[in-house]
């Protein structure tokens, strides 16, 4: 199984076991991580898949048959690497910034770090992996007709179509968070311009497919399939990555929401422009309810007032110059007001920052947004007040 998620973003360390895993190679500046669960996913289908090999070759050892059951695994691994790489790459293509990917029990993850803006964009992204998957079966299927159909060598090439064909089929399954889910959501978000009422389909399917996973595998034992026990480990696991992984969709959404009729001006507070070199203790003072930009001489913002920094320095220095106080004016703490409300939030929600400068559509100042303010009025709509 494969998915991708969208994610905070924040500069990557380099890799190590509490930061999602292994270091394998980076793409695009994207790294790829082995996270500690995959070697205990690889483990099970190992066990698992051994005894089968025996019945398809019956000629070959045991160790053999375990060698095989490995060869699996690791054909598996970079079938779900080869399907998140499609994911990356043309995420990466759109503009939309992969925090890392990352392997792990029976699965893989591509953290975008933000919400694709349009509901094609999604639409590309979820299609990749899927797609890159069946190509990849399709090519293995095809090898297969060049090779006797009775040995080791065609065994693996077969597993490793299977391996891709079943990633690829797999997460075409309509339900978050996997890639149909993604599909639906995007063709519900298109016909109606509601990216929430898309995602809450999305997680309808998600349900549907859990359900649908517990039933085959209650299936498998209830006829005594060949392979029930390996069907049950990997359903088990499955439908639970899938039920969390729709819950977390479904909160991702709610904190991505915009309340009906809730203006940004509304929440804004009035801006007002000092010199960067005025007290910062007047600052401080002219700061109580206000945004404050501070200006140098030229012309050039030098930043946001930070009060918290501004009380400290005027605690020591009152008449230091503010600008020493002054947060400094990215382009990710800048808001456009004509902004949808909802890639507001996500924004604000996304960047490090306690406050943010919001300008009008030709750049001028229009007021300070701060995270604790917006977080408020979030918070009251949600409860109904």
């Amino acid at each position: 199984m494969a998915a991708t998620r969208q994610h905070s973003a924040r500069p990557p360390r380099r890799a190590a076991s509490g930061d999602g895993g292994l270091l394998l190679f980076r793409v695009g500046g994207v790294p790829v991580l082995l996270a500690p669960s995959w070697w205990i996913g690889s483990a099970i289908i190992v066990v698992l898949y051994a005894p089968l090999v025996g019945r398809l070759l019956p000629d070959a050892s045991t160790p053999m048959s375990w060698l095989l059951a490995a060869a699996f695994a690791v054909l598996l691994g970079l079938s779900v690497l080869a399907h998140e790489l499609g994911h990356c790459l043309v995420a990466l293509r759109l503009g939309i910034p992969v925090r890392r990917l990352r392997l792990f029990l029976l699965g893989g993850l591509s953290e975008v770090a933000r919400t694709p803006r349009k509901p094609g964009q999604e639409g590309l992204v979820a299609a990749a992996g899927p797609a890159v998957s069946l190509v990849l079966g399709g090519f293995c299927a095809l090898l297969l007709l060049a090779v006797p159909p009775d040995g080791a060598v065609w065994l693996l090439i077969a597993e490793c179509a299977v391996a891709n064909f079943a990633v690829g089929l797999f997460n075409l399954l309509p339900g978050l968070p996997l890639d149909g889910g993604r599909l639906v959501r995007a063709g519900v978000w298109a016909a109606t311009g509601l990216r929430a009422k898309g995602t809450r389909a999305a997680v309808a399917g998600g349900a549907l497919v859990a359900t649908a996973l517990i039933v085959w595998a209650l299936w498998g034992l209830a006829t005594a399939s060949e392979d029930r026990w390996l069907r049950l480990g990997v359903c088990v696991v499955t439908a639970w990555f899938v039920i969390l992984g729709a819950r977390a969709e479904l909160v991702a959404e709610a904190r991505r929401s915009w309340p009906d009729g809730l203006e940004i001006t509304e929440l804004v507070r009035p801006v007002l422009q000092l010199p960067a070199e005025s007290p910062v203790s007047d600052a401080l003072a002219a700061s109580a309810g206000r945004g404050v930009v501070l200006v140098r001489a030229d012309g050039v913002a030098a930043g946001l007032l930070d009060e918290q920094a501004a009380e400290q320095l005027a605690a020591a220095n009152p008449h230091a110059p503010a600008e020493l106080a002054a947060e400094p004016i990215r382009a990710e703490t800048v808001l456009l007001a004509s902004e949808p409300g909802e890639e507001i939030a996500e924004r604000v929600r996304e960047t490090p920052a306690w406050q943010f400068l919001v300008v009008d559509d030709e750049g001028r100042p229009a007021g300070v947004l701060r995270r604790d303010d917006l977080r408020a009025a979030l918070v009251r709509d949600r409860r109904g007040y």
